[in-house]
């Protein structure tokens, strides 16, 4: 494969090396191949590197221009490429891209380690940073040198060097779990559907969410037929309109199930790995837990702050839950329906009340929702509450 994909390192062949003339300097997509993207990150890694040894060769003292300002500056190529990449896997990934993911994941990660535990680099960073208030610094800037300081701790840079192997080992291992673990969601979802072959199966259901069905069950060789799958789009209008209880069921239990259904795309002990990885570099930090470290540099700055928000909003969330839940079995009993309500049940009767209360019907609402009208609404909203104008 590395042979192939060698092949594309030039400029003319691979469009990640050339300046974007599309406009808005969007991606080009059209010209953009599986082959391009470990050339690209290759190359992007050098530049890079290169960039970030000129920053820690620089014979001058740090300051913010030559040292926070060419970092920051610094991989762009790696910039350009990531979007692209992450972008295209989350939106329409295929065994091919995450083949790219499983080399390039290990590639990346062991790269920027090494950028984060450069102590010549974190150097530098630390001397602008002590002197900061002496600088002349705006408040943007400031804000800036205190940011990139503290990316660089929580990265590592400040632990004694036996610890920066064992840290460099924790990262490089908690990335392949992260990646193992979305590759089986995925996997998960790509493997359930729900094959309606009797239109009766059918009642409830607007016609458009029929209509993208059909062509699901066209698209995967079920012609004639009706696939639903755990995609947004797909299940949470069934879930609203179904009639058939038991296809709800199996449409929601597939969906909550996904990486739990002891097979080879099973997360339960990938998910136990990642909790201890995540407590082990917590503590290596200096942090009690994940839940401290992860919040440190949140607003909510500490994990009892997250607890007392909740607290105060579960109460009232969980009478409001308790009484829309009575709403949906009063519904029920009305129209004999001789059970008890359950979660696949929730969405569906929710709707009902929202049309018995507001008489709203997607079908008719949607018409006003065209992609044109929306963006001009956004347009629209934008120039009201910020004087921001929009042109072609």
């Amino acid at each position: 494969m590395s042979m192939i994909l060698n092949a594309c390192k030039t400029t003319e062949e691979n469009p990640f090396f050339v300046e974007w003339d599309t406009p808005f300097g969007a991606p080009p997509f059209h010209l953009i191949d599986e082959e391009h993207y470990i050339p690209a990150y290759e190359e992007g890694i050098r530049q890079h590197q290169a960039e970030i040894d000129a920053i820690v060769n620089n014979p001058d003292e740090p300051t913010f221009e030559n040292t926070i300002v060419a970092y920051d500056q610094a991989g762009g190529l790696l910039r350009r490429i990531s979007p692209v990449f992450g972008g295209l896997r989350g939106a329409e990934t295929n065994p091919r891209l995450q083949e790219i993911a499983r080399e390039t994941t290990p590639m990346l990660t062991a790269h920027y380690n090494n950028i984060r535990l450069n102590e010549d680099l974190f150097g530098r960073i630390q001397v602008v940073y002590n002197n900061r208030e002496n600088l002349g610094l705006d408040r943007e800037q400031m804000i800036v040198v205190e940011k990139m300081y503290q990316d660089f701790e929580r990265g590592g840079a400040a632990l004694p060097e036996d610890k920066r192997e064992e840290f460099k080992k924790l990262t490089e291992r908690m990335s392949m779990v992260s990646l193992q673990l979305g590759e089986n969601l995925l996997a998960e979802n790509n493997a359930f559907r729900i094959v309606v072959e009797d239109e009766a199966d059918l009642a409830g259901l607007p016609s458009h969410v029929i209509e993208a069905a059909a062509e699901e069950a066209a698209r995967v060789g079920e012609e004639g037929k009706w696939v639903f799958t755990t995609a947004f789009p797909s299940r949470v209008p069934f879930l609203q309109y179904a009639e058939n209880r038991d296809l709800r069921k199996e449409m929601l239990m597939g969906y909550v199930n996904r990486g739990d259904n002891d097979n080879d795309n099973d997360n339960k002990e990938l998910f136990i790995e990642l909790m201890m990885l995540r407590r082990q570099m917590s503590e290596m930090l200096g942090y009690d837990n994940y839940a401290r470290y992860f919040t440190d540099i949140q607003m909510a700055e500490n994990p009892q702050n997250v607890y007392d928000f909740l607290y105060r909003v579960w109460e009232p969330a969980l009478n409001r839950a308790k009484a829309e839940k009575r709403e949906m079995q009063a519904i029920i009993d009305r129209e004999g329906g001789g059970f008890d309500l359950e979660a696949w049940d929730w969405w569906y009767y929710a709707e009902k009340i929202r049309n018995e209360k507001y008489d709203l019907d997607d079908d008719e609402v949607k018409p006003y929702f065209t992609i044109e009208n929306v963006k001009q609404g956004n347009f629209m909203l934008a120039n009201k509450l910020w004087g921001l104008t929009f042109e072609p």
